[in-house]
């Protein structure tokens, strides 16, 4: 998708098409920046979802695929004092084995391989110092070369966004948190026939430092070459979680980066990986939400603009034009869940069709969307690219009617209603 410049006001169209900001040279100037804050700006493209390319020109997004690749290791002996000052001095006495070079990066830290006294594999997640600290000015520093570079549009990301953001971050710097949400879901998954969630290891686990078992596998981006009735019953399994993470659980693990989903081929099984992002959600917000998704697969459009209101997506004083890009872009996301024919993801050109409405909407906005839709339409979003890319081929009315009766049944029952 090409960058769209009638998002930008005259004066900035003019500013971008020229810009040499992209020049080769002003490239690895911006990596290299953004690198020194990778944490920030990874939460950042996360937040873009940058995977489809729908908010930002295709040269920017190559930089944040760089910025994503290129992960700057501790040395040995900042890493062995990090250690040391989280897990105390003794923690190599409870295993076999320790890799000293990491054998992959996240976001805020690295992962090394090791082995248990009793033989378990596991993968320490170990942050790298002053992360947390850092926060702030990581995020103020990398807006600066972003606005400088004319790189983003304008009203793409207003004030409380950026404190979402760092908000987001913030929680994910907390690793005593994460191990938390992983058990909370190995809790809510336990018996699941396809899922399953990684233990966490307590006695290698603080707030900086986190221990899970080795999952064996591969990530969903590796898998196009399953069939694709496999392909089809992965998607399936994927989609029907998120609604139950929504509409049951009300906690959800909301970054569905590809290399959070594990599949292992022997055991017929995906791994979930990476809980830092999960959060709850208050059936206040659920309440109103599920009736805007049901609104859209009934085709009502008056009943998504009320409910819209309702829950402040909009003010009810937008202009007609911006109600309409709000409704049409939700009913496009409702497409999916209103056919009763399988419906195709692969052919569909929802991230487009949302994209050329996105003008309006920067443009036209009134008020910052509800806090919690930016976490959960990552999620929405990420899921249906995932059964985009997979080819997926779904009957998913059945799935949003089940969990929409379930929910209701469920809230009739419970004594808050």
């Amino acid at each position: 998708l090409e960058h769209n410049p009638s998002v930008l006001p005259g004066d900035k169209k003019a500013v971008l098409d020229s810009s040499p900001f992209l020049s080769e040279a002003n490239a690895e100037r911006i990596v290299r920046t953004l690198c020194k804050v990778r944490g920030a700006a990874l939460k950042l493209g996360q937040m873009l979802s940058i995977q489809d390319d729908a908010f930002i020109n295709p040269q920017l997004a190559k930089i944040f695929e760089r910025v994503r690749q290129s992960a700057d290791f501790m040395p040995i002996k900042q890493m062995t004092k990090a250690l040391n000052n989280d897990l105390g001095p003794n923690w190599r006495d409870k295993l076999e084995m320790f890799e000293e070079r990491p054998f992959a990066a996240a976001s805020i830290g690295q992962v090394h391989l090791a082995r248990m006294k009793d033989g378990r594999e596991v993968a320490m997640k170990i942050q790298y110092p002053g992360v947390a600290q850092s926060i702030n000015s990581d995020v103020n520093n990398l807006m600066a070369v972003l606005s400088m570079s004319n790189a983003l549009p304008e009203g793409l990301f207003p004030e409380h966004l950026i404190d979402v953001m760092r908000r987001e971050l913030a929680l994910e710097c907390d690793y005593l948190r994460e191990a938390k949400c992983a058990r909370k879901f190995k809790e809510l998954l336990k018996g699941h026939p396809f899922f399953y969630v990684p233990d966490v290891i307590d006695e290698l686990s603080s707030r900086h430092v986190l221990t899970t078992e080795l999952v064996s596998g591969f990530p969903l981006d590796q898998a196009e070459n399953l069939t694709q009735e496999l392909k089809n019953e992965i998607c399936e399994n994927i989609l029907t979680l998120c609604l139950r993470e929504l509409f049951e659980f009300r906690f959800m693990q909301t970054d569905p980066n590809w290399s959070n989903f594990f599949y292992d081929p022997e055991k017929h099984k995906v791994a979930l990986l990476d809980f830092g992002a999960t959060r709850g959600f208050d059936e206040s917000f659920t309440d109103v939400y599920i009736e805007i998704i049901k609104a859209a697969a009934d085709g009502n459009r008056e009943a998504v603009l009320r409910r819209s209101i309702e829950m402040k997506f909009l003010t009810g004083y937008e202009t007609k034009t911006m109600e309409n890009a709000h409704v049409d872009a939700v009913m496009i996301l409702g497409e999916a869940f209103a056919a009763a024919e399988p419906f195709n993801f692969g052919a569909q050109s929802t991230t487009e069709r949302i994209h050329n409405l996105i003008p309006v909407m920067l443009k036209q906005r009134l008020t910052p969307p509800p806090e919690e839709t930016y976490s959960l339409h990552r999620k929405m979003g990420g899921s249906f690219l995932i059964c985009s890319r997979l080819n997926a081929k779904l009957c998913c009315k059945n799935m949003f009617q089940q969990a929409y009766s379930n929910y209701w049944s469920k809230r009739q029952k419970s004594p808050s209603q």
